[in-house]
């Protein structure tokens, strides 16, 4: 594979180096007021960050690199996950399962994945733009989200990125919940020690009025500190071998196989 190309979809969710960009995603979903109030009345992913995390990466690495059944029995956990989150008499009102909210969940994943990944390779040609496109619907379309709900094209996708970025809102709430994960003091001590470079990560790769949403600091000298990071991981990650850099997913699907039982036969 060409430094600056991936093939498909495999080989840009297959870099380990894009968990960097998952606070980003989660930002913009706790930015969605209905999936915020959702995430503060009933998730502990703050006081448990790790189990959001490990969640979402089971879930992509089952749905991109899993057989059908691996990435069937990921999504059936995961739907059993959302059955108890919803919220009634509030407003706004959130039902995991609501398709028009899995998608921004979904789209996120892929912006904020396809967005790091040029910030270190370059651009994708088109062909193999449009080919990891249409294969990062599935993360949403494997749960609830009707495949006509995916916006048919990567044009049509960003107009609808850009008409829901200007719709993001934040309150006391929301706030609370990113800054608990940004400043967590219940992760391990090695996750802990890892949260000043994922603040500084988070804020430099969130758009500037998304990280303005979650008064998150930002000046001129930590515009050069995250310059000078990215500039690093660019010259440096490309380079290592490819068992070290995808192995994260290959953890994952290593432990997902032993987690499902054997069909019956």
């Amino acid at each position: 594979m060409s430094s600056r190309r991936a093939q498909n979809m495999q080989g840009v969710a297959g870099e380990g180096v894009l968990i960097a960009a998952g606070g980003r995603a989660i930002l913009l979903q706790l930015a969605n007021p209905a999936i915020g109030h959702g995430v503060a009345d009933h998730s502990h992913f703050a006081d448990k960050p790790l189990d959001r995390l490990n969640g979402t990466l089971s879930y992509v690495y089952a749905t991109v690199f899993g057989d059908a059944d691996l990435a069937a029995s990921m999504a059936s956990r995961v739907n059993h996950a959302h059955v108890p989150v919803h919220s009634t008499g509030t407003a706004p009102e959130y039902n995991a399962f609501t398709p028009e909210l899995q998608l921004w969940v979904a789209a996120t994943l892929y912006e904020s994945a396809t967005d790091l990944h040029g910030r270190l390779y370059g651009p994708l040609d088109d062909e193999t733009a449009d080919a990891v496109y249409r294969e990062y619907s599935r993360l949403g379309t494997s749960l609830q989200v009707p495949p006509e709900l995916w916006p048919a094209n990567r044009s049509a996708f960003r107009r609808y990125w850009n008409e829901q970025l200007a719709l993001l809102t934040t309150d006391a709430a929301t706030r609370a919940v990113a800054h608990d994960l940004l400043h967590s003091r219940t992760a391990p001590l090695w996750y802990r020690a890892a949260l000043p470079l994922a603040r500084l990560m988070t804020a430099g790769l969130l758009p500037a009025h998304v990280r303005l949403l979650f008064d998150l600091p930002w000046s001129a000298r930590r515009q050069r500190r995250f310059d000078r990071v990215l500039g690093g991981i660019r010259l440096i990650y490309p380079r290592l071998p490819r068992r070290l850099r995808h192995w994260p997913k290959n953890h994952y699907l290593r432990a997902l196989h032993a987690s499902v039982p054997a069909p019956v036969v």
